[in-house]
């Protein structure tokens, strides 16, 4: 468990470091590169870290080996460690994660914005909340 306690760690600064160059609105975001690089670099690390942890507990609990990133969210539902919307939303974000890590196509900078502002922050911090409670199953 101490390896997952440390990527929570990890998750819950990287949640701050976002927050603090974080801009206000999308105007702000779209006109300065080195803010919006910033912004996109934390997005990734904030799900990759989801998913080591997520991988973590999997491995710890002997649930099996999940095939891709994404079905790792999967086995956490499955075993009611975090529950199904937050896994589709986890599996959102890892799904943006891949199209800002391998360039797929052109990125829709309005909607990363609003992904980076208004749903990965909540959602790791739901995560977080979620597997806090392990120790108490």
């Amino acid at each position: 468990m101490n390896r997952i306690k440390d990527k929570l760690t990890e998750l819950g600064i990287l949640i701050q470091e976002l927050e603090s160059i974080m801009p206000s609105n999308f105007k702000e975001y779209s006109s300065d590169l080195k803010e919006r690089a910033a912004c996109e670099r934390y997005f990734e690390k904030i799900v990759e870290c989801i998913t080591d942890i997520s991988f973590l507990i999997i491995k710890q609990k002997k649930l099996g080996i999940p095939e891709e990133d994404k079905q790792s969210y999967d086995f956490l539902t499955t075993n009611n460690i975090i529950t199904i919307d937050l896994s589709i939303k986890l599996k959102e974000a890892k799904g943006m994660r891949n199209i800002l890590a391998h360039d797929y196509g052109k990125v829709d900078d309005e909607l990363v914005f609003n992904s980076i502002t208004s749903e990965i922050i909540a959602d790791a911090r739901e995560f977080i909340k979620q597997i806090k409670h392990l120790n108490d199953k």
